[in-house]
């Protein structure tokens, strides 16, 4: 598995940054996102340091989709409704260019 030393989602997979995750699996791990659109809004990451979902072997992938249902039930938003959110590159609005989903929830939330 890879990782870059200066990425502050891969630091935050290899546990270096006082951050709690609200899930976690061999791949994969989830958080709270520190600047929140949403009542709830989590971030979910793959532990490799990957840019886009392309670079993603197709099995992390698939850990990292059913881990964004699985934070939505375990965040009581899944019944309600839920955003699933990946923004790639600078014009979508990506922050850290390390691959991460957002779960969004807990009220009505419009696009964009």
């Amino acid at each position: 598995m890879s990782q870059q030393e200066d990425c502050s989602f891969c630091q935050i997979a290899r546990g270096e940054m006082d951050t709690e995750f609200v899930h976690e699996e061999d791949n994969v791990v989830a958080f709270e996102d520190l600047d929140p659109k949403a009542p709830v809004h989590v971030v979910v990451i793959p532990r490799e340091h990957v840019t886009a979902e392309a670079d993603l072997p197709a099995e992390t992938l698939k850990q990292l989709m059913g881990a964004t249902q699985t934070v939505a039930e375990e965040q009581g938003i899944a019944e309600g409704g839920y955003a699933v959110r990946i923004n790639h590159g600078a014009d979508a609005g990506q922050e850290v260019d390390h691959l991460h989903v957002h779960v969004l929830g807990g009220r009505g939330l419009n696009m964009p």
